[in-house]
């Protein structure tokens, strides 16, 4: 995702990009309030909410990385012992990829399983997850066979965990958190980028 990629014009796909994210995020939305409604039924203190800041190491190519700035908000409805299912969009930015001159922003939307575990009489959890959904990359280039284009989509999964410490009955710290994420951008080599996420931030439980 460098200029050497391509010197041909960008195919401008801004109005795509802009119902990408939108649609990405009415899909965690609706995925959000199918969870809330089926939870709240039966405890409303099962739903946590985390907002947490992001710093990713990303891979342009296989032999390229740079650091990406950003944050994520998450919903995780808790329904069975340990076991819960999260919702979480992050967003990161990268103003200039290895002093190439282009950029890159990313928007994730995933969704999937994750285990919490706490041991008792102690104030932390640790948890761990896999999650899959849609990455968008835009505002970059991605060469292609047919020219270089400024957005592109594709799967991304995500695999990780961290650990929360208690700072009252509804609200804990997120000491950190640890994410493999790997997408498939076109980026003229591999197509295949696995990225670093380390996170920390605030979780918040619903009363």
């Amino acid at each position: 995702m460098t200029r050497e990629f391509s010197s041909r014009p960008l195919a401008g796909a801004t109005a795509t990009t802009v119902k990408r994210t939108t649609l990405l995020l009415m899909a965690a939305v609706a995925a959000v309030a199918v969870c809330s409604s089926s939870l709240m039924a039966q405890d409303v203190s099962a739903l946590d909410v985390a907002v947490t800041y992001n710093a990713t190491r990303g891979g342009s190519t296989p032999n390229a990385s740079f650091w990406m700035q950003g944050g994520s908000v998450e919903l995780q409805g808790r329904f069975y012992h340990g076991l819960s299912v999260v919702a979480d969009i992050a967003g990161a930015h990268a103003a200039n990829i290895n002093s190439s001159g282009v950029g890159l922003d990313m928007v994730t939307a995933t969704f999937g399983p994750r285990y919490n575990w706490a041991p008792p009489h102690r104030r932390y959890e640790i948890f761990g997850q896999a999650l899959a959904g849609d990455a968008n990359g835009f505002h970059s280039v991605f060469p292609t066979s047919s020219g270089a284009i400024d957005s592109s989509n594709s799967l991304a999964l995500k695999m990780g965990g961290g650990l929360s410490i208690a700072l009252s009955r509804r609200m804990a710290l997120r000491a950190f958190e640890v994410n493999w994420l790997r997408t498939q951008l076109p980026n003229a080599t591999t197509n295949i980028q696995n990225n670093l996420i380390f996170g920390a931030g605030l979780v918040f439980r619903l009363p």
